[in-house]
C-alpha cells in the first residue's frame, strides 16, 4: 500500500505511527511517500521496529489551498502524485491519503483511471448509527450528478457493504425529502426509477434525512453536494452536543456528581461513534482502491484506513464491483440515454 506521509493536518508525526501500527497489525507492506528526512525522523522513534515499511522520497507537497489542476500540472513530485504513480507502476495496490481530497480524486481519475463503464468515482463514508455502521455515498467527489450516476453509486456501495463490511443483503435507500415514491427533485425521481428496475439490489425506496441515524438502511445514496453537507452537519452536531453536555456537567455540584456517575457510559459512547474505527472514505469506481482520510486524522484513524484498504484488496472487492456494474450495464446506458432525450 502506498501511503501519502505528508498528507493531513499533522503529516508524518501522525501518518508514520499509524502506518507502522497497520503494518504490524494487518500484515501489509507499506511504502511511505514524502520527505525522507522527516519520515525517517519519525521512524527513528520506534527503535528499529519498522515492520514491512519502505520509503520513497519526494520533494513537494500538495497544499490545501491549491487547485487540484495546478497540483497535477506543476507538482509532479508531490507525495500524493508519486503515491498514485507507484500504484500505476504496479509497485503498490492502493493509496491511503489524508491530504488534499480534491487532488486525491483527480489523481485517481487521471493516473489510475476509472473502471470501464464508471463515469464518476464516488466517496463512500461509513458512519455510525443507533444500530450499525451504514454507508453514505457520495460525500463530496461529485457535486453535480445525473440520475444514472446515483444509480451507479448505489451499485458500488452495495458491493462495499457486502464484501468489505460483511452485510449479506444490504438495504439501499435514496436520500430525498419524503419517503413516498415521486418525492424529490428530478434527479432523485429519475434515479428512483432506475433503482426500481434492477434485481441486483435490495432497494427500499426513498428515505429522509431524519432516518439516516436510525440504522434501518445499510446504504444511503445521494449526490456529493447533499452528502457532504449531511456528513459535515452530523460531525458538527455531534461535536456541539458533546460540548454542551460537557458544559452542563460542570454547571454545579450536582451536575459534577452526575458527570462522574455517567463517565464510563460517555467513554463507551465515544468509542462507538469514533470515526477512526474505519479511518476514511473509499473512493469507489477506480481501477485500484483509494481511501481518503479526514485531514485531522489520528494515528488510529490512519491504521484503520490502511486496514480497510487491505481488506478491500483481499476480498477482491473491485472484481465484485465490476461484476455488479456489468450486470446492470443496460440500465446505466438506459439512464444515460434518457438524459439526452
Amino acid at each position: 500500500m502506498a501511503v501519502d506521509a505528508m498528507g493531513g493536518d499533522f503529516g508524518p508525526s501522525v501518518i508514520v505511527p499509524g502506518a507502522l501500527a497497520a503494518s504490524k497489525a494487518c500484515n501489509v507492506e507499506l511504502i511511505l511517500v514524502g520527505d525522507e528526512v522527516k519520515i525517517q525522523a519519525e521512524l527513528a522513534k520506534f527503535n528499529g521496529e519498522l515492520g514491512a515499511i519502505s520509503v520513497v522520497h519526494t520533494t513537494q507537497v500538495a497544499e490545501m489551498g491549491e487547485k487540484p489542476s495546478e497540483i497535477l500540472r506543476r507538482k509532479k513530485d508531490s507525495s500524493i502524485q508519486v503515491a498514485f504513480e507507484l500504484v500505476r507502476e504496479g509497485r503498490a495496490h492502493g493509496v491511503v491519503s489524508a491530504g488534499h481530497s480534491g487532488t486525491t480524486v483527480a489523481c485517481g481519475m487521471f493516473i489510475l483511471g476509472r473502471i470501464a463503464g464508471v463515469e464518476r468515482p464516488a466517496l463512500a463514508s461509513i458512519i455510525f448509527t443507533e444500530k450499525q455502521p451504514i454507508t453514505l455515498i457520495d460525500v463530496g467527489a461529485n457535486v453535480d450528478c445525473k440520475p444514472y450516476h446515483l444509480f451507479q453509486f448505489g451499485l458500488m456501495a452495495d458491493v462495499l457493504a457486502k464484501h468489505v463490511l460483511g452485510i449479506p443483503t444490504p438495504s439501499v435507500g435514496l436520500l430525498s425529502i419524503g419517503e413516498e415514491e415521486g418525492k424529490g427533485n428530478l434527479q432523485v425521481k429519475e434515479a428512483f426509477e432506475l433503482f426500481k428496475m434492477t434485481n441486483s439490489l435490495n432497494f427500499v425506496g426513498n428515505i429522509e434525512g431524519r432516518d439516516i441515524f436510525t440504522g434501518n438502511v445499510n446504504v444511503i445514496v445521494c449526490d456529493g453536494f447533499v452528502g457532504n453537507i449531511a456528513l459535515k452537519l452530523s460531525e458538527g452536531l455531534a461535536m456541539s452536543i458533546a460540548r454542551m453536555i460537557k458544559a452542563e456537567l460542570k454547571r454545579d455540584l450536582i451536575s459534577k456528581i452526575g458527570g462522574l456517575l455517567i463517565k464510563d457510559a460517555m467513554r463507551r459512547l465515544k468509542r462507538v461513534v469514533d470515526y477512526s474505527e474505519y479511518g476514511g472514505a473509499p473512493l469507489l469506481g477506480l481501477k485500484e482502491i483509494v481511501v481518503v482520510c479526514h485531514g485531522s486524522s489520528s494515528a488510529g484513524a490512519i491504521t484503520s484506513a490502511i486496514d480497510m484498504a487491505a481488506t478491500f484488496i483481499r476480498k477482491k472487492a473491485n472484481a465484485h464491483l465490476i461484476a455488479e456494474l456489468s450486470a446492470n450495464e443496460e440500465l446505466s446506458r438506459f439512464g444515460k440515454a434518457a438524459m439526452k432525450l
